[in-house]
């Protein structure tokens, strides 16, 4: 299935971001599958960056329900959201996640109210940090839903 973020890849500048991308695509997501030495899962997410144009590559936790995703602005519960934050912000139709051996396109909304709250439950009991994120900052943590796009 083709990506609909193409053009030139900016490895991010944190060196262990640039490696564990790279080796969970290396595998087809067989390794770097999860958070450092967690065993929680992750997943990468693909988008295109708001400023430079160029696509970016994010390890995220994986956090699915009936085939969506919360894509979760946590940045360990900095007072700023995460520069992907807004790379989906300004290009919502321009994002792949790899779950797995496979890309697939996929549409992502930022969610509010009742929505919101039940992606963060699913979200916290995928990875129980984001509770102590969300104390340790004034801004409440934006939640995205990402739903693949139909062939």
């Amino acid at each position: 299935m083709s990506m609909p973020v193409s053009g030139e890849y900016a490895p991010s500048p944190a060196e262990w971001v640039r490696n564990q991308v790279e080796e969970y695509e290396e595998s087809n997501g067989t390794r770097a599958n999860t958070l450092r030495d967690t065993g929680l899962a992750v997943i990468i997410v693909t988008t295109r960056g708001n400023q430079s144009g160029k696509v970016r590559k994010t390890p995220l936790m994986r956090v699915e329900h009936n085939g969506a995703y919360a894509l979760v602005a946590s940045k360990g519960g900095a007072p700023t959201h995460p520069v992907w934050y807004y790379n989906l912000v300004a290009n919502p139709d321009e994002v792949a996640i790899q779950d797995g051996p496979e890309p697939f396109d996929v549409t992502v909304r930022q969610v509010e109210g009742e929505e919101r709250s039940q992606w963060w439950e699913r979200a916290v009991a995928a990875y129980a940090p984001y509770s102590q994120y969300q104390q340790n900052t004034e801004r409440e943590i934006p939640v995205f839903v990402a739903v693949r796009k139909e062939p």
